[in-house]
């Protein structure tokens, strides 16, 4: 089954840039499932930059999104200027789903002006779609298989992917961002078994953190400026760890994405 972006995008949502994103977003989906990579049916979610926020959130709510689901605000440092993001969810079932829209939207707003002149100098509109994130099928988790262990085998399966994924896109990956459960990160066998996961990976290629709120999520992107991104999401309690968002928004992405 091929991945899948709401067929009715244009229809939901006024966002002048979307098409190219989304027939980009498509093609890597396409390219990197038929390598061997799993990936959810519809996306993880997507981040769109706009000013003020209600233009964005108005229609997202009419859509189904929840605004602020998660009780969290993720401050962005987005080349080096000052962005707050706030995610939209769909809820478990929602019809919206089945049409291909990703289960969160975040909302990515400039703080003061300055921000908000670089966001629209690049001119992409605004709103615009930074990224689509695909999500990847985390591995199933054998019986009575420990949580250290667990987490090993979803590490070790990630940094296989990003491996696969720079391969078949001809793009060298971000960072491998590894946020892990508290009872994964605590244990005293970590800081050794966590070497082994990662491989030859440079010392640079991965940052390894603790999951607010319990659950894992490990993500990095791909393409100039982050327009792409993938994430494998277990049992997360919120959108994003604002740990990871702090390091993503200065390092790995940019509104300047040609």
């Amino acid at each position: 089954m091929s991945p899948e972006l709401p067929r009715d995008f244009a229809n939901r949502l006024t966002i002048s840039n979307a098409k190219e994103r989304l027939a980009e977003a498509q093609n890597v989906g396409d390219r990197i499932q038929a390598a061997g990579v799993p990936l959810m049916a519809n996306p993880d979610h997507a981040a769109v930059f706009v000013d003020p926020p209600h233009v964005l959130a108005g229609p997202l709510k009419r859509i189904g999104y929840l605004t602020g689901w998660d009780a969290r605000c993720y401050p962005s440092p987005v080349d080096g200027q000052d962005y707050i993001n706030v995610s939209a969810a769909l809820p478990d079932g929602h019809a919206a789903l089945d049409d291909g829209w990703p289960k969160y939207v975040a909302v990515v707003h400039p703080v003061d002006e300055t921000a908000r002149s670089l966001m629209l100098a690049q001119g992409y509109g605004n709103p615009f779609l930074h990224h689509i994130t695909w999500g990847i099928v985390p591995p199933d988790r054998e019986p009575d298989e420990d949580e250290l262990t667990y987490a090993g085998r979803v590490v070790t399966f990630m940094v296989k992917v990003r491996q696969t994924i720079g391969e078949t896109i001809g793009d060298t990956p971000g960072t491998l961002i590894v946020a892990l459960p508290s009872t994964v990160v605590n244990d005293p066998n970590f800081p050794a078994r966590r070497l082994d996961w990662v491989g030859d990976l440079s010392e640079a290629a991965y940052q390894f953190e603790e999951m607010d709120g319990g659950g894992y999520l490990l993500q990095f992107f791909v393409l100039s400026g982050g327009r792409i991104e993938v994430a494998l999401r277990i049992a997360t309690r919120q959108t994003f760890n604002p740990k990871s968002v702090h390091k993503i928004s200065e390092d790995e992405i940019s509104t300047v994405q040609d």
